[in-house]
């Protein structure tokens, strides 16, 4: 079997490398402590590079995944017309500062142009603002702020480290 499959990866040109952010998929891996929060399993981890354990050979794996949509507002005429502004203002003033850094429009003062990248940005901004709210037909009239949670954290380590991790972690402060 796993010849075939690195045949495989050999004949669609991918690597058979590991994603240094996902792991190795060979690794025999075992949990050694599992947090309600991912705070409290960042500092199990951070307790075991404290004490000169090889930490490369652990993981934090998030299990029981929710995505999570905050609702945070009504969205009317008013809202995303301001939405739009405080956007194009902050975009504006960045393409300001690039551009006086970048030395366009030498002749003018530094002041002048992140004004202008402000101006400019808060038109703009109100525009794209009312415009989006326009196109969307009433389909999402409310603001929110997404995210994905955890129900809790395992910190995992290889199977080979794992006993004196949890060796480790048994001393560690409350």
């Amino acid at each position: 079997m796993r010849d075939r499959r690195r045949r495989c990866f050999k004949l669609s040109g991918m690597s058979m490398r590991p994603n240094p952010l996902l792991g190795d998929p060979t690794r025999s891996r075992v949990v050694i402590a599992t947090y309600p929060d991912y705070l409290q399993a960042q500092r199990a981890v951070d307790y075991l590079s404290d004490h000169k354990f090889p930490v490369e050979r652990t993981a934090i794996v998030g299990e029981g995944l929710k995505i999570v949509e905050q609702v945070t507002g009504r969205l009317d005429w008013t809202r995303a017309l301001s939405l739009g502004m405080g956007q194009g203002a902050v975009t504006g003033i960045f393409i300001g500062l690039v551009f006086s850094f970048l030395g366009f429009g030498s002749e003018r003062s530094f002041l002048a142009l992140l004004i202008d990248g402000l101006l400019l940005g808060i038109i703009i901004g109100a525009v794209w603002g009312l415009l989006s709210y326009a196109l969307s037909g009433g389909r999402r009239d409310f603001t929110s702020i997404g995210g994905m949670r955890a129900d809790h954290y395992s910190v995992m380590a290889d199977s080979e480290v794992a006993e004196q991790a949890r060796d480790l972690i048994a001393g560690m402060p409350r």
